[in-house]
């Protein structure tokens, strides 16, 4: 772990000297994380760099996981997808499965904080353990367009919070509580996004057998249709018709996404014949998957549905240029043709990849832009002060706190 002071010359002091300023203002108070998983996805990335970092400033930050069996994930994973907007057919045996894992967790869970800090939809129902302190529902997810059923079950739920966040204006919902906007962000000195020597990069191109001898187009994402790997192999092929490259997908999975395997076998059997193209299951490797994108030509994003897309946020702080789709927070990050491109289909992003390997100088300045873009709004500093003020401004919903 980076200490905070090793972000100075990234950020500058008077960034980290307003964190500890506002570190001040919550001594006393007790932050509590609550989330489904410890490993895999976005929101266990950022709290595994959070929680530690504000622990350094003075802030009593926790985290705990609640506990779900398979058939609760199996529902979750529903809810995750229709809060996107697919199409789910959801039960009242999914609704019942929810709220019988929900109870177990209700009872035993200990809630001491004095702002208990729930992240996406598995632990919302704890909710029902509010006493004195505040409750905050974190909204991971991009719910501009929710299921209507599976929206309005989890509002019985929502309603009883203090406030609300999301990571874009387009995710904001009618409710009768305090609303935010705050964005993810990434760690610049983590693993996954710190400079790496080149022989640490050619190392792990050695190890999986990637041959430098043409461009690497790689998305980095967890097997999952939303983020639409038959579509990113769909897109090579149609490069590769004019441009010979190659490519690579990369991820793992989350104990809390039961799809991951039988979505990771989808890709496989598509790509079953290209020996061009590499599919590799990363466990939790950020050295790695730092190294991947580092040697990439171009990084794809290609999600149909996107609450952040902390990935693209990555590819953009290492300067690379980046083809993603235009949904979600992704266009937060992307300022289509300074920062990066955005598409809206298979054949809207070939036709920018091969834009992009065909010019290099114009790779090259979409990828400076987007790196300064990502050290101006989203870097983990910034996410540590909106949240500071957001938990100060549950005490005084008096003042304006401008986020």
């Amino acid at each position: 772990m980076g200490k905070i002071d090793e972000y100075i010359p990234t950020v500058g002091q008077p960034t980290i000297d307003d964190l500890r300023l506002l570190a001040e203002r919550l001594k006393g108070k007790v932050i509590q994380n609550i989330n489904s998983t410890s490993v895999g996805g976005g929101v266990a990335e950022i709290l595994h760099r959070m929680v530690p970092l504000l622990k350094e400033i003075g802030v009593d930050a926790r985290w705990d996981l609640i506990k779900g069996g398979e058939q609760f994930f199996a529902v979750t994973k529903k809810f995750h997808n229709a809060l996107h907007g697919t199409s789910v057919e959801i039960t009242q045996k999914d609704f019942d499965i929810f709220l019988d894992t929900s109870r177990s967790n209700i009872e035993e869970i200990n809630v001491y904080g004095d702002v208990v800090f729930i992240h996406d939809p598995q632990p919302l129902a704890l909710i029902k353990n509010k006493a004195e302190n505040k409750w905050v529902w974190r909204c991971h997810i991009d719910v501009s367009e929710p299921d209507q059923k599976t929206w309005g079950f989890l509002r019985g739920f929502i309603d009883s919070y203090d406030a609300a966040i999301f990571s874009a204006p387009a995710f904001s919902q009618k409710l009768p509580i305090r609303q935010f906007l705050i964005s993810p962000s990434i760690d610049p000195l983590s693993d996954k996004n710190k400079e790496l020597s080149q022989e640490t990069i050619d190392s792990v191109l050695k190890k999986y057998d990637i041959p430098k001898d043409k461009p690497i187009i790689t998305q980095i994402s967890r097997f999952d249709r939303l983020k639409d790997p038959l579509g990113v192999i769909e897109t090579y092929k149609q490069v590769k018709r004019y441009i010979d490259c190659r490519l690579v997908l990369a991820g793992g999975g989350a104990s809390d996404d039961p799809e991951s395997t039988e979505v990771l076998g989808e890709v496989k059997e598509a790509a079953k014949d290209d020996l061009d193209i590499h599919i590799l299951l990363l466990a939790q490797n950020d050295i790695e998957i730092n190294a991947l994108q580092r040697a990439s030509a171009v990084i794809l994003q290609k999600s149909i549905r996107e609450g952040f897309g902390l990935t693209v946020a990555e590819a953009l702080w290492k300067a690379k240029p980046v083809v993603a789709s235009n949904v979600g927070g992704i266009s937060l990050q992307i300022a289509h043709k300074y920062s990066g491109l955005l598409c809206h289909s298979v054949e809207g992003a070939s036709f920018a990849v091969k834009q992009l390997l065909s010019s290099p100088d114009y790779a090259r300045r979409l990828g400076e832009n987007g790196r300064e873009h990502i050290k101006n709004n989203f870097l983990i500093t910034r996410h540590l002060k909106e949240y500071m003020l957001l938990f100060l401004s549950l005490y005084h919903p008096e003042d304006i706190v401008y986020l």
